[in-house]
């Protein structure tokens, strides 16, 4: 079969569930997503990604479009995605080949991924290698701009479901006093059998990051996320040594710089690996293999219809972020039960978008 790529869309989405939301740095309104579907000379179609919520249209949409072009300059073949990457960083260099530019690869080389497999008949789990076939999984929100009974309905829901994790976001404006109360209601109502995570989003310094890992303590926290700015490695090597609580850290990453200087400093616990902003399978891989020759466990960013196929394929998969925001618009949801995410059995990602929901990018 010919698999040399012949055509490219670009679509844009909305969620069903969009509304506004906020964490300590960031005021959200629109949960949106652009859509890259590649189509092989023969005749075989592959999708891939990326969540973009409201921001820069017009850069994300513009590198999409040009790497678009790249690609059918190129005639690549679905199966060269290494190479792919590395003609695009060349191209992407002089401008910068992280950030937008590093998305907008992502986005193809994931599209790359699912039609190479769907060519081959198999899921991409399948075709890297499964190490195991089902994943911890967690319920992701705790928006600070909820009020108290819609964060209490959401990790109740998540309890429904059979969740036995939970994440919330801290750095309220009104203080860490305020952070402790929100998570104190939710350990009363969920009880001892649901763990609890608390996120800040880069949103504290470190004077209120110590003291609110201090507070935590006393309600059980299983892990803080993104405490301080994310380039502040002495601060996470001083949390890790001050208060002993689990640090989780990379969502912000476009390559494995950080993780390296978190290594150096023994400041890091979990490894939160971002499929999007690394820039594809590869590099998603390469990281989850530097995190574990030093024993870091992997809990990816966001994308779980991506991340649970990839941690069945390596050792150190510790979980991974379960958020419902494509669910309604594509063609089969990822199964969780008990607590745990299975990958999909259909060839590539096993999954697709619904075409009333994608808007063309012309």
């Amino acid at each position: 079969m010919n698999t040399e790529i012949r055509k490219i869309g670009i679509c844009h989405a909305v969620s069903r569930l969009t509304k506004p939301i906020a964490d300590s740095t960031h005021d959200i309104s629109e949960i949106a997503f652009y859509v890259v579907e590649l189509e092989t000379k023969g005749g075989v179609k592959g999708q891939g990604y990326l969540l973009s919520f409201h921001y820069s249209p017009n850069a994300i949409g513009g590198a999409l479009k040009d790497c678009r072009n790249f690609f059918l300059s190129r005639g690549y073949q679905v199966y060269e995605t290494v190479r792919a990457r590395r003609e695009w960083d060349m191209e992407a260099e002089y401008f910068g080949n992280t950030g937008v530019n590093t998305c907008a690869i992502a986005a193809f080389n994931i599209a790359m991924w699912d039609a190479w497999c769907r060519t081959a008949g198999q899921p991409v789990w399948k075709m890297l290698g499964a190490n195991i076939c089902r994943i911890p999984v967690y319920g992701s929100g705790g928006w600070i701009s909820y009020t108290d009974r819609e964060l209490l309905d959401e990790v109740l829901d998540y309890k429904k479901r059979g969740f036995t994790a939970v994440k919330i976001k801290v750095g309220h404006p009104d203080g860490i006093e305020r952070d402790i109360e929100r998570l104190k209601l939710c350990r009363e109502h969920l009880g001892s059998s649901v763990k609890i995570m608390m996120d800040a989003n880069q949103g504290l310094d470190v004077v209120d990051a110590l003291k609110l890992a201090e507070m935590a303590k006393a309600i059980g926290l299983q892990w803080f996320e993104e405490p301080v700015k994310r380039t502040d490695y002495a601060a996470y090597q001083l949390l890790r040594e001050k208060c002993g609580i689990t640090l989780a850290m990379g969502e912000r990453e476009y390559d494995k710089e950080s993780l390296k200087n978190l290594i150096a400093r023994n400041a890091i616990d979990l490894w939160q690996p971002d499929i999007v902003r690394l820039g594809g399978v590869e590099e998603w891989r390469n990281s989850a293999a530097l995190a574990d020759a030093y024993h870091i466990p992997v809990l990816p960013h966001y994308y779980k219809d991506y991340d649970v196929p990839l941690l069945c394929t390596v050792p150190g998969a510790y979980g991974a972020e379960s958020f419902d925001w494509i669910d309604g618009i594509i063609d089969n949801t990822m199964r969780i039960e008990d607590g745990f995410a299975y990958p999909r059995e259909g060839a590539g990602w096993g999954f697709v978008f619904k075409e009333e929901y994608l808007d063309p990018v012309e």
